[in-house]
């Protein structure tokens, strides 16, 4: 079967590939409906991503985040229509201790590997999960909810009892996410959400206190801190949860950064703190978000909050102009997929 994928060949240019597609038992066909403009996929459109890594990693399509309706499945486990949100993360392997999405020989869509930009895609049946009673451009945010889902079972197994204060860095969509699971797993706690603009976090109307990192007063404390910052400014962010947080607490880290980055480690042993470094997600924490969304009615309208802006992409034009028009969106661009 011959599908199309568009592909960034080079910097802020996408062309239309077709691609022979065989089909097999193990996989079904999925017609996307909506996609989510991740930071990965605009350092890529961007050319932000160092010229080495360009060129070994296009062409390609982009997008991870992204739900869809079955269109065919062999084995008849899925009906047409079935709504499903497909998982970019694709292990080859299994291990009894090391999560599938920290394995070093799985790969996932949209990192050297064609993701969710396509007229149909093939993907293997282990790799979606079906969802009910939740709005297609909703659901579109489960793949940035399952990080956090990722990010919360870390922390639950490596944290200390005392959580009475939890700090998280981040004025962005993961900053948001994060804080909202932390507050709903954690409903006695104070959720205190630190960030840059005090326009984007008064969007945090669930958290019990917000300080921009400038203004934080004398003697604000956390017991646990979330980093959700990413990039040259999470230097700054970590070095104020070092020097925030309350000995022995953990520090998550979840935000990507191309550089290395200096922290003051002399207070990470004074202090006798643990760093976890969390990335992407799995299938269970897909499973766990789906349930969050169900559990939670709420939650729905937290998320749509987060949806900056909805782009009906009906051809490759409409996709550069979502993509820049992400660039000036305070948190999340989805594109519903009619090309």
């Amino acid at each position: 079967m011959i599908v199309q994928n568009y592909r960034l060949f080079t910097p802020k240019q996408i062309r239309t590939d077709f691609v022979d597609v065989p089909l097999n038992d193990k996989e079904i066909l999925v017609r996307p409906t909506y996609l989510s403009i991740c930071a990965a996929d605009q350092r890529y459109y961007q050319g932000k991503r160092d010229a080495s890594v360009l060129e070994k990693k296009l062409p390609m399509a982009l997008i991870h985040e992204s739900v869809g309706e079955v269109i065919y499945d062999p084995k008849g486990e899925y009906k047409p229509h079935d709504k499903v949100v497909m998982i970019p993360n694709t292990p080859v392997e299994t291990d009894d201790v090391i999560k599938e999405n920290y394995l070093r020989s799985s790969y996932f869509r949209s990192s050297g590997y064609d993701g969710f930009m396509r007229s149909i895609v093939n993907i293997d049946r282990t790799r979606v999960i079906k969802y009910n009673n939740i709005e297609d451009r909703v659901a579109v945010l489960l793949e940035l909810l399952s990080v956090a889902m990722n990010a919360l079972e870390h922390f639950e197994g490596y944290s200390h009892l005392k959580k009475q204060r939890i700090g998280v860095w981040g004025d962005g969509s993961v900053g948001f996410v994060t804080a909202l699971v932390l507050k709903k797993t954690f409903p006695n706690a104070k959720i205190i959400v630190f960030g840059n603009r005090l326009e984007k976090l008064h969007y945090f109307q669930f958290a019990d206190e917000l300080y921009q990192v400038t203004q934080v007063p004398e003697g604000v404390t956390v017991d646990h801190a979330f980093e959700c910052v990413g990039g040259s400014k999470s230097e700054n962010a970590i070095n104020q949860m070092i020097d925030l947080i309350n000995p022995q607490g953990s520090i998550a880290l979840m935000g990507v950064s191309e550089n290395l980055v200096p922290i003051n480690t002399r207070m990470v042993l004074e202090k006798g703190l643990s760093l976890l470094g969390n990335s992407r997600s799995g299938y269970e924490d897909f499973e766990a978000a789906i349930r969050f969304i169900e559990d939670n009615e709420d939650v729905k309208g937290y998320l749509s909050s987060i949806i900056s802006d909805e782009v009906i992409v009906k051809n490759l034009n409409d996709v550069n102009t979502a993509f820049e028009k992400d660039l000036t969106n305070n948190f999340k661009t989805i594109m519903k997929w009619e090309i």
